[in-house]
């Protein structure tokens, strides 16, 4: 078995919705039906007693490895405590060639996990060991590292459940929310949000206190040090027990309490200072350490903190005592766990110290022994939810105090006897404040009630109803894409919207190109979705992105497929037929928003059954409204668009709206008729979107289709007296459309300059030139910049086979260079002549004819 490609799928593709990995895996006969490998089963099962049903090809019962391969390593991620459900693995064309499909939560677990699925199974192979144990911990480990720690992950969560888009933009806890204009940005729990100013002073203890206590809020008395001799002195003033902490510090690290004698308040001025070079001297609070989270203006949730302690049993060390407490599985080393593991560390050893034991004693049965001064979760402590108990007193003074700072995620500390009662009865004080707040205690508290304050965060972001999405309009086609991406983004552009657009010129934000070449790919319509800049999205959706890498989004509010015809690029990534690729257009219709539409063309077989797959509603366009999906879908109620005489007609039921082709220029007063098929489809999506139809009737108006707005598509020159027109046509589909076009445009004489694109196959190349050869007297070919994987002259030579039944052409020409073809069929045109220039290099292509026009006139 032979692993030739992996893949990361990271958006809804052509399998399904969820992220996954998809591998090219190469089986020789042998590996192509496990039963035939005597054994082989029972040794991969008792490697992997939990590795589940190995699944064949739809309703074959045939098993090849590569099916053993998915199933592993599907089943190692599941095992492992992966979120994953879904695999699949299918024939290819080629005999013994498959493609593996497995789902991922998190990409490098998902690559891992393959890894390791393939060396079980060649470890099953080959009767070899295979350490399950150590590979299901590689994974979880890993897994741990990478994915959202349990505070980022309920925001995210909250976010998902609201139907809110994210994308997770670093290895840590940076997240953006929402699309364009729309989104917002986390970091664990800080929000775009949260004032960096607030974030300094409450990482500025002292001048907190000082504003906390200006606000009437009650604080301890204290003051900042800089040496150990101030530091006693400052406990002197004070006069009580004391607490020594890191002026910036956070997570309960340096911080000590309850402290009274010289020696104790020298070893805690150290171990602040080691943090920090400013530390506070502060008068102890007796009581419990409640930790209250402030959310906007509002008490969300309320624990009390219990330091980390184990409880003699007069029968084990406290060594040992920590060492059953940590081995609860909720235990963990850092914050992907509820509870973090108790540390015997210097500062446990100096508790114990202080408390005259040591990690060899043997406390008695149901003693309680302290193993830090501070009630973190971070060093080991526990939780116990107390929200529903907290005094309205005492949670407006958290939220005053969260209000001082200015924060609008604040976790306020407070120590008290009891919340039951406010803080001035019981001599209780709020001593921090926290920016960033830990969630895990309300999230999963060691007692009580858990807490969702990730939807209490997520409703300060968004108000409800809100998912932070901006319109999107996905396009894809064999042809049409780029001038009805262009179109859309025009109309949408009118009503005042910011548009971003990608296709296959670059991509635009607001009408400036910010990137040049292919961008119809998921990187680039991710790209769009990032800027802030973006009211709207258009996304010209090409299969080569689908197939690579998925959708770039998670759904859409429209897509548009223009045509799938004779189809285009078969032959290539095991899409061999037409009906592989309407399955492969089909992703941006099946991922249609429920709310959303799909606009498709009812006159191409292969689009109208994509309705089917379609989440929302279903908009058909056709130049016969006559057709019976047209007819059908209209008597039903739903929306259609096509052709009347001299206009484009929008309706539904009794509604009409007529849009004269006079009034459109890019369809020539509707003598184009492939550009009336693509303002079709633009006015399904705008109507759609709801947008107003005085807005659309305008837009249409203004829309021009030169070289500058929508270059290679149909660009008109006049040269000398005749008539010029360029296009990047380069499929049997769009040449007859093409042709039929020019048909309607008179002429004396008609030529042609054509190339191949050697990626397509020999068929294509050749239906070009039959085609071409029946409509043009001259055939200008020439091999263009790069023959993708063709011998130099092979593709001209397809094309010139292509013209050998030719009916009408009588001159052809083969040329070595595109810019030299051109000049060559400028060079024989006559006043009154029309030439189709079928360009390749298309920016270039069209910078040279205008120089040749300009220079004619």
């Amino acid at each position: 078995m032979d692993v030739s490609r992996i893949r990361a799928l990271r958006g809804p593709n052509l399998w399904s919705r969820h992220t996954a990995i998809e591998a090219i895996v190469s089986c020789p006969e042998d590996e192509r039906v496990i039963d035939n490998m005597p054994g082989f089963e029972l040794r991969l099962r008792a490697r992997f007693p939990q590795i589940g049903f190995l699944e064949p090809d739809g309703g074959k019962q045939v098993v090849s490895l590569a099916h053993a391969l998915a199933a592993a390593a599907l089943g190692l991620q599941s095992q492992a405590g992966c979120p994953v459900t879904f695999s699949r693995t299918v024939s290819t064309v080629e005999t013994g060639i498959y493609q593996v499909v497995v789902e991922y939560s998190e990409e490098e677990v998902g690559r891992l996990a393959f890894d390791l699925a393939l060396e079980l199974v060649r470890a099953a192979q080959a009767d070899a060991p295979f350490d399950l144990t150590a590979t299901l911990t590689r994974i979880r480990e890993l897994d741990e590292d990478v994915r959202l720690g349990p505070s980022t992950g309920s925001i995210v969560n909250a976010a998902i459940k609201r139907g809110i888009p994210f994308r997770r933009l670093t290895q840590g806890s940076m997240v953006q929310f929402g699309w364009g204009s729309r989104q917002k940005r986390i970091q664990a729990a800080e929000t775009s949000n949260t004032s960096a100013i607030a974030e300094s002073i409450a990482q500025d203890k002292d001048l907190t206190k000082m504003l906390l206590h200006a606000a009437g809020v009650p604080v301890p008395n204290g003051r900042v040090v800089e040496t150990v001799e101030d530091a006693l002195k400052a406990a002197e003033e004070i006069g009580s027990a004391v607490v020594i902490k890191p002026l910036d510090g956070n997570q309960g690290k340096g911080v000590a309490v309850n402290i009274s004698t010289p020696e104790q308040i020298t070893r805690a001025f150290n171990n602040a200072a080691l943090i920090s070079d400013e530390v506070i001297v502060e008068r102890y609070l007796p009581g419990h350490d409640f930790r209250l989270l402030v959310i906007g203006k509002t008490l969300v949730a309320a624990a009390r903190r219990d330091p980390p302690q184990v409880i003699g049993d007069g029968v084990h060390t406290i060594r040992q005592l920590i060492d059953q407490v940590n081995a609860d599985p909720l235990r963990g080393d850092g914050h992907a766990t509820s509870l973090t593991k108790i540390r015997l560390d210097d500062i446990a050893l100096s508790v114990l110290s202080g408390q005259n034991l040591d990690p060899e004693a043997i406390p008695a049965q149901g003693v309680r022994v302290v193993l830090r001064n501070n009630a973190n979760l971070s060093t080991g402590g526990t939780a116990t939810d107390v929200t529903d108990d907290v005094h309205p007193d005492v949670a407006a003074r958290a939220i005053a105090a969260a209000q001082m700072v200015g924060l609008d995620i604040c976790g306020v500390d407070v120590v008290c006897n009891s919340v039951h009662m406010s803080l001035e009865e019981q001599g209780g004080g709020i001593v921090e404040v926290n920016a960033a707040p830990g969630l895990r205690m309300h999230l999963s508290p060691s007692y009580g009630k858990a807490r969702d304050v990730g939807e209490a965060i997520v409703s300060t972001m968004y108000e409800d109803g809100d998912d932070g999405r901006i319109p999107v309009v996905a396009v894809a086609g064999t042809n049409g894409k780029t001038t009805t991406v262009r179109l859309i983004t025009h109309l949408l552009a009118k009503t005042g919207l910011r548009v971003g657009m990608t296709n296959t010129d670059g991509v635009y934000i607001d009408g400036q190109r910010t990137d040049t070449g292919d961008c119809s790919g998921p990187r680039s319509a991710r790209n769009v979705l990032f800027h802030p800049d973006v009211d709207a999205a258009v996304l010209e959706t090409a299969r080569g992105g689908v197939l690579r890498e998925g959708l770039g989004f998670d759904r859409c509010a429209v897509a548009v497929v223009t045509n799938i015809g004779m189809g285009d690029h078969l032959g290539l990534s095991y899409i061999s037929t037409v009906e592989d690729l309407a399955v492969v257009k089909r992703v941006i219709v099946e991922n249609v928003a429920p709310t959303g539409t799909a606009v498709l063309n009812a006159a191409d077989p292969m689009v109208a059954k994509m309705a089917a797959s379609c989440p929302g509603a279903v908009t058909f366009f056709a130049l016969d409204p006559t057709h019976p999906i047209m007819a059908t879908h209209r008597a039903q109620g739903h929306r259609i668009v096509y052709r009347d005489g001299d206009a484009i007609v929008a309706a539904q039921g009794s509604f009409e709206k007529r849009l004269k082709l006079s009034g459109i220029p890019l369809t020539r007063a509707g003598a184009i008729g492939f550009q009336v098929e693509n303002v079709m489809a633009s006015v399904g999506a705008a109507w759609a979107l709801n947008l107003d139809w005085e807005q659309i009737t305008g837009a249409l108006a203004s829309f021009i289709s030169d070289s500058g707005t929508a270059p290679g598509r149909f660009n008109l020159f006049d040269y000398k007296g005749a008539t010029l027109i360029a296009d990047y046509g380069h499929n049997p589909d769009a040449i007859q459309a093409l042709i039929k076009a020019v048909d309607s445009m008179p002429a004396k004489r008609r030529s042609v300059v054509i190339s191949g694109a050697g990626d397509r196959r020999d068929v294509d190349i050749t239906r070009q030139t039959e085609l071409l050869g029946d409509a043009f007297d001259e055939v200008v070919l020439y091999q263009d910049q790069c023959q993708r994987g063709r011998e130099d002259g092979e593709v001209i030579a397809l094309l010139r086979q292509g013209l050998s039944k030719a009916s009408r052409t009588s001159d052809v020409k083969e040329i070595n260079g595109e810019f030299l073809a051109i000049d060559t069929a400028l060079g024989s045109l006559q006043p009154g002549d029309l030439c189709l220039i079928l360009i390749d290099q298309v920016e270039e292509a069209l910078a040279h004819i205008d120089t040749r026009v300009k220079e004619s006139s």
